[in-house]
């Protein structure tokens, strides 16, 4: 990875941004609930830095694999905020399966277009990556396994 150009390097440190972010505000949201929503609509607000990022890796010339995340993590997170932010939709508990399956469609492809890019770069990112998101995956399992136990508990 050392002969990598800034842009490549802007991507790779982009990614790993929005896992850390991801995993932050799962650890908390599963620990801290409220302090987690408080500062939920930050993780959405990466889709403006994610938007620049990508913007700058298309008219750079990078390849639409590198570009493609930060436009796929933008229309998550769009998404995910207006239905939580704006309509204040529960959809979760019971799941709304028309608002689930966008919603994860749009999340997992953000997320694979991130790491999968990673293997082209340097495949110790690669693995590094998966890592976190293994630890990201397991930690948004619990805080939602948890948070629903919770709802059941009243």
């Amino acid at each position: 990875m050392t002969n990598t150009d800034a842009l490549t390097m802007l991507f790779v440190v982009f990614a790993f941004v929005v896992q850390l972010a991801l995993i932050t505000h799962f650890a908390l949201r599963r620990w801290a609930f409220a302090t987690a929503m408080r500062f939920g609509p930050l993780v959405y607000a990466l889709c403006i830095p994610a938007m620049i990022v990508s913007i700058l890796l298309l008219t750079g010339g990078k390849p639409w694999y590198l570009w493609l995340a930060g436009f796929i993590f933008a229309a998550w997170a769009i998404y995910g905020y207006i239905v939580e932010y704006v309509f204040h939709i529960a959809w979760r508990a019971p799941i709304r399966w028309n608002i689930l399956i966008p919603y994860l469609a749009l999340y997992l492809a953000s997320m694979m277009f991130y790491w999968w890019p990673l293997a082209t770069i340097d495949r110790t990112l690669w693995y590094v990556y998966a890592v976190l998101f293994v630890i990201s995956t397991f930690l948004n399992a619990i805080s939602h396994r948890g948070k629903v136990a919770s709802k059941n508990k009243l």
